[in-house]
C-alpha cells in the first residue's frame, strides 16, 4: 500500500489582503501569492474582474476553511459609470450593444438612488459566474449565447453619487452584500434614465471584516522576491498576514483550556458553562492560548465542532 503524497509547499496560514491591480485576473493573483509563499494551498474570498482593482482576501492554508464567511460579508466598491453606451460585458470589454445621444442631469441620477437602496431584485449580467443548466454565464456568452438569467435579490446598504465630473460619467460609491454585481447597477441605471450606461472604472475598497489599510498592493510583495536568502524572504512574507480567526469576527468567541482544544480536535464536543457563553443555536469560533481551533455549533449547552484547524 503506498504512502499518503505530502502536500508540497509549507502548512501555512492566514489570510494576505491584496490590493489587486487592473489586468490582473482573481485566480491569477491567487496563484501568484500561493508561489511567493511557498503555500500548501489558497483561494480567494470574492472575485474581481481583471479590469477591477482593489482589496481581494486570499486565503493560505487552514485559513481556507473560513473563506465562506468572508465571502458573505459586506463590500465596499467605488465605481465610476460612462454614459451613451451599453456593452454586452456591462463594462469596458464588451462590445457595445446600445447607444444613445441622451445625458442624464444630476438631479436625475439622485432621484433614481433610492430605487437602489435596500433589498432590490437584480439580474446578473450576461458575463458572470452564475450557472445556467450546469454551465457559466460567462461561457454561453462568449459562445454568442443570449440566455434568459433569473433575477435574484440583493442588499444595498449605501449608495451615494460621489461626483459628475462632466456629462458623459457619474462617480459612485456603494456598500452592498454578497452577490451584488456592480456593472448590473451601472446597466440598469443607464437604462432607468434612458441614456444607457456601462462601467468604465471600479475600485473595491473594503471586505468585512478588513479594513482599506490592511491591503497590500501586489507590487509590494513582487519586491520581496529581491530578497535572496530564502527565510528571511519568506519571514518578510508572513509579517504581512492575518491570523486565520481575523475573518471570524463576526462570530461568538469562545476561549477554551488545552484539554477543551484536545477534546474538540477529536471531532467531540465540549460543554459551554459561565456567565458569558452563548446560549443560543448559532455559529461560534474557540480559540485556545490564541490560536484557532474550531469553528462549530452553540446549543443544549455545548459546542459542537464543524471544522477543526490544526
Amino acid at each position: 500500500m503506498s504512502k499518503p503524497r505530502k502536500p508540497k509547499g509549507r502548512p501555512i496560514s492566514g489570510w494576505l489582503i491584496l490590493d489587486k491591480p487592473v489586468d490582473f485576473g482573481s485566480t491569477e493573483a491567487v496563484s501568484k501569492i500561493k508561489w511567493l509563499f511557498k503555500a500548501q494551498k489558497a483561494g480567494h474570498a470574492g472575485t474581481l474582474d481583471p479590469l477591477a482593482s482593489g482589496m481581494l482576501p486570499i486565503a493560505l492554508g487552514d485559513a481556507t476553511k473560513t473563506v465562506p464567511y468572508v465571502m458573505d460579508g459586506r463590500k465596499i466598491y467605488e465605481f465610476t459609470v460612462t454614459w451613451g453606451e451599453e456593452r454586452a460585458s456591462d463594462d469596458l470589454e464588451g462590445a457595445i450593444t446600445a447607444t444613445s445621444d441622451k445625458r442624464p442631469g444630476e438631479e436625475d441620477i439622485r432621484a433614481l438612488l433610492p430605487k437602489y437602496t435596500g433589498a432590490i431584485q437584480q439580474i446578473p449580467p450576461q458575463f458572470s459566474a452564475i450557472k445556467i443548466s450546469g454551465e457559466r454565464a460567462y461561457d454561453l456568452a462568449r459562445e454568442g449565447e443570449t440566455v434568459e438569467i433569473p433575477s435574484r435579490e440583493v442588499e444595498i446598504f449605501r449608495l451615494t453619487l460621489l461626483a459628475c465630473p462632466d456629462a458623459d460619467t457619474a462617480h459612485f460609491e456603494v456598500e452592498c452584500g454578497k452577490g451584488t454585481y456592480v456593472r448590473a447597477l451601472a446597466r440598469d441605471f443607464g437604462r432607468d434614465l434612458g441614456c444607457y450606461g456601462h462601467i468604465s472604472g471600479l475600485r473595491r475598497s473594503f471586505v468585512a471584516p478588513f479594513a482599506e489599510e490592511t491591503m497590500v498592493p501586489l507590487a509590494d510583495l513582487v519586491a520581496l522576491e529581491a530578497i535572496e536568502d530564502a527565510d528571511e524572504r519568506l519571514a518578510a512574507l508572513d509579517a504581512l498576514l492575518i491570523d486565520t480567526a481575523e475573518a471570524l469576527s463576526s462570530l461568538p468567541h469562545l476561549v477554551i483550556s488545552d484539554d477543551q482544544a484536545h477534546r474538540l480536535k477529536m471531532g467531540n464536543p465540549i460543554l459551554v458553562r459561565g456567565r458569558d457563553a452563548p446560549v443560543a443555536e448559532t455559529e461560534a469560533y474557540a480559540t485556545a492560548r490564541g490560536k484557532l481551533i474550531a469553528i462549530g455549533e452553540i446549543g443544549q449547552g455545548e459546542f459542537r465542532p464543524k471544522r477543526v484547524f490544526g
